[in-house]
């Protein structure tokens, strides 16, 4: 019988693999798509048996979940961490929207904006895994959304301005410049994207009473 070392470093070794194979996965998909991963293509590419990397996976469909799943991980590392770091309101949303690009620009997916392309995929295909993107997607929207309605309230911007029109035009933004990065190869998109997003909150904010200026 195993011993409980024996059984924790099973265990952590398990994990390790997994994780490994995960990585691989969020980056094929990323640019290939989640249809283009399969066992034979990842145990291939790792250097691993099929019944190896199966073991982890039990089927085809748990395999794009749990790369949807380490991609999320991924985006929120990345992005979502480090602007809860800043103060409530315009910070918080120009940190989003700021990581959101530099995600992108520093190609942490080959593909781009994991999300994106995994959208694009499976937006006219029904099932769990269009699901999987869909909740995640919408999440990511409603934060924005959520930080939009935190700036009116702290009267950083306008009250007019609506939350769901101002968060599409913004995502728009972000969303342009990742499709003109990956199909024209133009690192220039994303400093046109950041010049239109901070011009677009600009005009919603709130001039200060004593100056004049706004925030």
């Amino acid at each position: 019988m195993a011993t409980a070392p024996t059984v924790l470093y099973q265990r952590s070794r398990a994990a390790r693999t997994r994780a490994e194979i995960l990585k691989r996965a969020v980056d094929i998909a990323s640019a290939e798509g989640l249809e283009g991963l399969s066992i034979g293509r990842l145990a291939s590419e790792l250097e691993m048996s099929k019944t190896g990397v199966f073991a982890h996976f039990g089927s085809k469909e748990e395999l794009q979940l749990a790369t949807v799943n380490a991609a999320k991980e991924i985006f929120l590392a990345e992005i979502v961490a480090p602007a809860l770091k800043h103060a409530p309101g315009i910070s918080r949303l120009s940190a989003f929207l700021d990581g959101w690009l530099s995600y992108v620009e520093r190609i942490v997916f080959r593909g781009g904006c994991f999300f994106a392309a995994a959208s694009a995929e499976f937006d006219s295909r029904p099932g769990v895994v269009r699901k999987k993107i869909v909740e995640l997607t919408r999440a990511w929207v409603t934060a924005l959304e959520d930080e939009v309605r935190k700036a009116q309230k702290l009267k950083q911007l306008s009250k007019r301005a609506s939350p769901r029109q101002l968060v599409f035009e913004l995502h728009a933004f972000v969303q342009e410049a990742n499709w003109a990065f990956k199909l024209f190869d133009e690192r220039a998109a994303f400093a046109r994207a950041k010049a239109a997003i901070n011009d677009r909150i600009a005009r919603e904010t709130i001039a200060r009473p004593e100056t004049g200026r706004r925030r």
